[in-house]
């Protein structure tokens, strides 16, 4: 077999396969090649090391909980492992705590979703600590092997709590490190989304998903911030093939609502071949992580809640804004101090760098910042650059970041502060006043609103925020456009629980952003 090169429409590179007659093989043939690949030992070895190192973090964590509650509540001449009867109902009941965690699916997830994180999965980790802690009390009194002491048991189900997250996420960051994590997908669809999926899919290696490349019948002109690497592998009747050329494990499908007809029949021949299936189509850019599926007589319906704030949500986003944001600036008033001084001794000009931006509503107000560029910088300059993005004109630098270079304005402190993040610290006061909140979309200047579609102006409805999706998922690898459709998404999907995933990625987030400016 060979592949012969060919330009297809707009310019645009394809490839076809002959065999050695020079003939293109029929649908039929390549589909009987196909077909017979019904498991690969790749897609089981990448699911097997998740799936066994969390569950050896589970283990590890809850016998360190259960070793460090009997070292913490130790009486008399009971040591940190209790009574025998108390460490024997433990150990009993120990596999089944891996078996309530596969009832909340926390071993399939990470083969499923990419980008899936243990903030993601607090909620279930917390149900998990607490069925558990409730199955080792019941085992015990109808077994009689064992009567845990309550202030024991408490104290247990804390630390299970704390030290699960840990070791789940360490566990996660050991199996990114080993060759076998990574996983190939191929995206069938070369239209906008198909090629923006694989910008972000590239762009974001710590998933572990490989794109190898485009299937499509009929390719588009490619996007100019896509590697050449990433070719165009074949048409659609070639699919079964290229899956067993190049293992792939994942096949994202992003074929217009006109090719519906030949989405659905592309789907039901996926089933017999063991991947993992991603379907992106248009309802779902409206649908978020709260929306949810469900059946009327075997017919899916997906449902998508009302995107608005209820006034109980805005009443706990507030609390949880003043409580945060209060501990945080009295926790970081010497640094504060700190980064003052250092402000005033490096170059002239005020602490603080004042600016106009809009919050919730539309309604302006003073963003403040740690100045980290000399006095008298044009704005124009950034100015030109959003118009440009806006149109789609703007290319990344090197390292594929969309960001206006204006180093050259930019002091020493500033450098190191923009590098931390430390010069967002200040917004911490505008959250106090209630014109920001913790988490929420990135408070724009007014001038930036020129471009917006109207959909984009969703971004609104809620108070914009210190941290948000876009700076926990991409920062500047995003363009201005996508920045501000994922400012949508969290408006749209807005919920409590979001928020609080989204903090508790953010200092991870933080940390890899110096990593890779280091």
């Amino acid at each position: 077999m060979r592949l012969v090169k060919h330009t297809g429409p707009n310019g645009a590179l394809t490839q076809t396969e002959t065999d050695d007659r020079g003939l293109t093989p029929t649908a039929s043939e390549l589909a009987e090649r196909g077909f017979g690949l019904l498991t690969r030992p790749g897609r089981a070895r990448n699911r097997r090391l998740v799936r066994h190192a969390l569950q050896l973090a589970d283990l590890l964590a809850l016998s360190a909980a259960f070793a460090l509650a009997g070292t913490i509540t130790a009486s008399g001449s009971l040591g940190p492992l209790g009574s025998p009867a108390e460490l024997a109902a433990f150990c009993v009941t120990l596999p089944c705590w891996v078996f309530l965690a596969k009832l909340h699916g926390l071993y399939d997830r990470d083969a499923e979703r990419p980008g899936h994180s243990t903030a993601d999965e607090i909620v279930d980790v917390g149900h998990l600590a607490t069925l558990g802690v409730w199955l080792l009390l019941v085992a015990s009194f109808l077994t009689g092997i064992g009567h845990p002491r309550f202030v024991r048991l408490l104290t247990f189900w804390m630390l299970a709590i704390c030290i699960l997250p840990v070791a789940r996420l360490l566990a996660r960051e050991l199996c990114r490190r080993n060759v076998a994590f990574a996983h190939n997908a191929a995206i069938v669809g070369t239209d906008y989304v198909g090629q923006l999926i694989g910008r972000k899919l590239i762009k974001h290696p710590e998933y572990g998903t490989r794109v190898v490349g485009f299937v499509d019948d009929d390719p588009e002109i490619r996007r100019p911030d896509l590697p050449e690497t990433l070719t165009i592998l074949g048409p659609l009747e070639r699919l079964p093939e290229i899956i067993k050329r190049h293992n792939v494990e994942r096949v994202v499908i992003s074929l217009s609502d006109r090719r519906m007809p030949q989405t659905l029949e592309l789907i039901r021949r996926l089933h017999a071949l063991d991947v993992q299936i991603d379907l992106a189509s248009r309802p779902f850019e409206l649908a978020g992580p709260r929306a949810s599926v469900h059946a009327v007589e075997g017919l899916a319906l997906l449902s998508l809640p009302p995107a608005r704030l209820s006034t109980g949500g805005r009443v706990a986003k507030r609390a949880v804004d003043i409580v945060i944001a209060t501990g945080l600036l009295a926790l970081t008033a010497p640094l504060f101090a700190y980064i003052a001084l250092r402000i005033r001794l490096n170059s002239p000009g005020p602490i603080l760098f004042r600016q106009i931006r809009l919050g919730a509503k539309m309604k302006q107000f003073t963003l403040l910042k740690f100045r980290t560029m000399k006095v008298g910088t044009d704005p124009s300059l950034h100015r030109a650059y959003v118009r440009e993005s806006m149109s789609g004109g703007a290319q990344p630098a090197p390292g594929g970041i969309y960001k206006l270079d204006r180093s050259a304005q930019v002091t020493s402190v500033g450098r190191w502060l923009r590098r931390t993040s430390l010069d967002e610290l200040p917004q911490l006061i505008n959250v106090l006043r209630g014109e920001m909140s913790l988490v929420g979309p990135r408070p724009c200047i007014p001038y930036e609103t020129e471009g917006y579609q109207p959909y984009q102006f969703e971004r609104f409805q809620v108070p914009q925020g210190l941290t948000g999706l876009w700076q926990v998922t991409a920062r500047a690898k995003s363009s201005y456009g996508e920045a501000l459709d994922m400012d949508v998404a969290y408006a749209r999907d807005w919920s409590l629980w979001l928020d609080l995933r989204l903090l508790l990625r953010t200092p991870v987030a933080l940390v890899r952003q110096r990593a890779s400016t280091a």
